[in-house]
C-alpha cells in the first residue's frame, strides 16, 4: 500500500483534466485533490491550438457532427455544459471569447496562453494540488481504491480521473498510455487512428508542386462502387507532401476510417466547389473562341490551372472551339472530379485528435464513471468521441470535464 493519499487523483493536466480538477474543488473543497501530468511545460496542446489562438469552442455544436460513440450519448454530456456555459465560465476567469466569421470562439486577446493561465489559475485557487513533471507509468485497482505510480513514487486515491488524451500529438505528452490503463481496468477500446490529420500523395503527385496553394475546394469520400459516402468543402492547403487544410483534417477520419474495412475507398477532389460537372462542361461548351486557360484562371491560380490541363492533356493557348468532346470531359473531370493517390497519412505526431477510445456506452453518462469499475472517472479524448476542426473537440473536453467534476464524491 502506497505511504501517500489523496481523496481524488487526475491524470492528465489538458483540457479536460483541467476542467476536471476546477469543479472537482470547487464542489468538494474540503477534499483532497492531486492533478498529476508527465510534461515539464503543462498545456502544449492548448498552446498549439488555432495557430497560438486556441479555438476554444464553436458557436454552434452539433452533436451530430462528432464521430465514435453514439450521437445521442454524445449529446448527453454536451447538454450538460454547453457553449453559453464555456463563454460564461472564461468570461468569469477574465477571457473573453469573440466569435468570428466561421463561427469559431477564440479569446478576445488571440493568445492561448491567456486560456490555459485562466484554467490553471481555477484548478489552484479551487484547491487543486498540480504536480509535474510526474508521469503515471502504471495503475492499478488497491484495496482502498486506485494507485497510480512512476519513478517519482506512487500515490493511491478512492476516486482516480483519467484524463490523459489519446495518441495525437504524442510529444504534448498524450502517447497511448491512457488506453493501456483502462484496457488495464477492464474497459474495452475501440480500434484508435489519426484524425484531423493531413494526407500523403504520392511524390510525383502533380498537386505536391502546387506547394503553397490555398484555395476553396470540396473533397468527397467514395466507397469502392462509386458510392459517395461524404464531403467537406472548405480551405485547402497543397503542400509538398500532399494535402491539408480544413476540408482534408475533416475527412480524413472518415477516409482512414472506411479504408480500413474497404481498401478500395478513394476520394475526389472539385477545384471550384460553387461549380458542378454540368456547370462546368456547360460553361467550356459556351467559350466560342475564348481562351480555356484564361477562363480558369478567372477562379484558380495560375499555377493551378496549368496543372489541370497538364492532367487533362489539354494545350495551354487552346480556345472554346477547339476543344474536342473527350477533351473537354478529361478537363472537366480533373477540376472537379480528381482522384487523389492518396497513399497514407501524417499519423499521430501531426493530427489534431485520435479517433477511438473507451465507448460511453461503459460509462454511466450522468456521472461518466465507468460502469466496469466504479471510482473509475474518464473524460476527454480518452472516450471514443472526435468532432471536426472549429473547438468541437475541445467542447467536448470542457463539458465532459465538467460532469465528472460535478459528479465525483
Amino acid at each position: 500500500m502506497s505511504d501517500a493519499r489523496a481523496d481524488i487523483v487526475i491524470v492528465g493536466a489538458g483540457a479536460a483534466g483541467l476542467m476536471a480538477a476546477v469543479f472537482a474543488g470547487r464542489s468538494h473543497p474540503e477534499k483532497s485533490i492531486v492533478l498529476l501530468d508527465g510534461a515539464r511545460k503543462l498545456g502544449a496542446k492548448i498552446l498549439v491550438a488555432g495557430g497560438g489562438r486556441c479555438n476554444v469552442t464553436h458557436y454552434e455544436v452539433d452533436p451530430g457532427r462528432y464521430a465514435g460513440s453514439s450521437r445521442s450519448a454524445i449529446a448527453k454530456v454536451l447538454r450538460r455544459f454547453d457553449v453559453p456555459d464555456t463563454t460564461k465560465f472564461f468570461r468569469e476567469q477574465g477571457v473573453e471569447l469573440k466569435r468570428e466569421e466561421t463561427g469559431k470562439l477564440f479569446p478576445t486577446s488571440d493568445n492561448a496562453r491567456d486560456v490555459l493561465n485562466a484554467l490553471l489559475r481555477a484548478a489552484r485557487e479551487a484547491g487543486v494540488l498540480i504536480q509535474h513533471p510526474r508521469r503515471v507509468e502504471s495503475v492499478r485497482k488497491s484495496a482502498n481504491g486506485f494507485e497510480v505510480s512512476g519513478t517519482w513514487g506512487q500515490l493511491e486515491s478512492r476516486q482516480l480521473v483519467l484524463a490523459t488524451g489519446g495518441k495525437s500529438l504524442p510529444r504534448s505528452g498524450s502517447d497511448g498510455k491512457g488506453f493501456e490503463f483502462v484496457s488495464a481496468l477492464g474497459h474495452h477500446v475501440t480500434r484508435t487512428f489519426p484524425s484531423l490529420v493531413p494526407l500523403t500523395l504520392g511524390k510525383d503527385d502533380p498537386i505536391c508542386g502546387m506547394s503553397g496553394i490555398t484555395l476553396p475546394a470540396t473533397l468527397r469520400l467514395h466507397a469502392q462502387t462509386g458510392k459517395h459516402v461524404v464531403d467537406f468543402t472548405n480551405s485547402t492547403l497543397c503542400t509538398h507532401f500532399g494535402l491539408s487544410g480544413p476540408s482534408v483534417l475533416d475527412i480524413s477520419r472518415y477516409f482512414l476510417d472506411l479504408k480500413a474495412s474497404d481498401p478500395g475507398v478513394y476520394l475526389t477532389i472539385n477545384w471550384l466547389p460553387s461549380m458542378s460537372v454540368h456547370d462546368l462542361d456547360q460553361a467550356l461548351r459556351s467559350l466560342g473562341h475564348a481562351s480555356v486557360r484564361k477562363f480558369l484562371r478567372r477562379d484558380l491560380p495560375d499555377r493551378m490551372v496549368d496543372m489541370l490541363l497538364g492532367v487533362a492533356e489539354v494545350g495551354l493557348e487552346t480556345k472554346g472551339d477547339e476543344l474536342p468532346k473527350a477533351s473537354r470531359k478529361q478537363l472537366v473531370r480533373a477540376v472537379t472530379e480528381m482522384r487523389l493517390n492518396v497513399v497514407g497519412d501524417r499519423g499521430y505526431k501531426y493530427a489534431e485528435v485520435t479517433a477511438g477510445g473507451v465507448p460511453l456506452s461503459e460509462l454511466d453518462l450522468k456521472r461518466m464513471e465507468s460502469r466496469i469499475t466504479p471510482g473509475l472517472y474518464l473524460c476527454g479524448e480518452i472516450c471514443d468521441v472526435d468532432g471536426p476542426i472549429g473547438g468541437l473537440n475541445f467542447q467536448w473536453a470542457w463539458a465532459s470535464g465538467y460532469v465528472v467534476g460535478t459528479a465525483l464524491s
